[in-house]
């Protein structure tokens, strides 16, 4: 088998991150309390002024309360608090204005919408998949892959709703390796169950593929249940055990193959006993009875002579 081939055809996306410009918010949060608090002096004195005759100057304070207000509100709007491992996506008027990463209180643009999107790491175990591998058997399989966002500005406006994107490629990623590779191996091809380390290389390769588009990394993927379905694991696993006493039984004739070659090597350096092609035959027989026989044997003791 070749080496699999990991083409997917995604959208090549507009929308990518930039830093929001934005500033603390803390000086800025006191002004707008400042502003808030100034209307309820600067209304009253305003209004007994007008009242007592000077109806300039009370007309004046009033409209710079009302303006004071008014400043304090918008300050207020452009407020947001950004928490550790997350945030915020800034849109005004629908067009995409930056992202602010940066933790505390911090001031933005005015009147804009500001989007929470968590960046932390993330964990999402794919239900168990049944699918048929390479050699059509059918099969059970499930992964977890370990995630994050990358891209606030993919996330959020390349996709309708970036973690569902993602579960919804990683079972796709799962199915597509696992209808790939047979689960047991023969030759040198790749199996699901033998080579583990490549097959979750690959694995982790594919999904990060698939979800590159909605401004996700992929950190690790793992597969957690790898098993024969039910209806065809009996007969697998027969042929497992079957495969294994043959794979043994092949290391215990190549050693007492081994063997015998130096037993009869020996006896003719050592000159010990002469033994004609018939005699050799004879006691190779026997020496590879004793030693491939699954029983203990139970010797005969010639006194006699070789030959009867």
């Amino acid at each position: 088998m070749t080496d699999l081939q990991i083409a997917v055809d995604m959208p090549a996306p507009q929308t990518h991150e930039r830093t929001a410009r934005a500033t603390s918010g803390w000086p800025l949060l006191v002004l707008a309390l400042l502003g808030l608090l100034s209307p309820a002096a600067l209304v009253p004195i305003g209004a007994v002024l007008a009242a007592g005759g000077s109806g300039g100057a009370g007309v004046a304070l009033i409209a710079a309360g009302v303006l004071l207000l008014l400043a304090a509100v918008v300050v207020f709007t452009g407020l947001t608090a950004v928490a550790p491992g997350e945030a915020r996506v800034i849109q005004l008027l629908g067009r995409y204005v930056g992202t602010v990463r940066t933790p505390g209180l911090r001031f933005v643009a005015p009147f804009t919408q500001k989007r929470r999107v968590s960046t932390r790491i993330r964990n999402h175990e794919t239900d168990i998949t049944k699918v048929n591998d390479a050699d059509g058997n059918p099969i059970e399989m499930a992964a977890v892959v370990v995630w994050q966002v990358e891209d606030t500005a993919k996330a959020v406006f390349e996709v309708d709703d970036f973690m569902e994107f993602v579960a919804f490629q990683t079972e796709t990623a799962v199915r597509h390796i696992a209808g790939s590779y047979p689960y047991d191996g023969h030759d040198d091809m790749l199996s699901l169950r033998q080579n583990a380390e490549e097959i979750t290389g690959r694995l982790s390769a594919e999904i990060q593929a698939r979800v590159a588009s909605a401004g996700v990394e992929v950190i690790e993927s793992r597969i957690t249940r790898l098993a024969y379905a039910p209806e065809i694991a009996q007969a697998m696993l027969r042929r497992q055990q079957a495969g294994a006493i043959v794979a043994a039984r092949q290391r215990i004739v190549d050693g007492a193959v081994g063997m015998v070659e130096a037993a009869l090597a020996r006896l003719d350096e050592h000159d010990v006993i002469e033994l004609d092609e018939e005699r050799k035959a004879t006691m190779v027989s026997n020496l590879l009875v004793v030693l491939c026989g699954d029983r203990d044997v139970q010797p005969v003791v010639n006194t006699g002579s070789l030959y009867r």
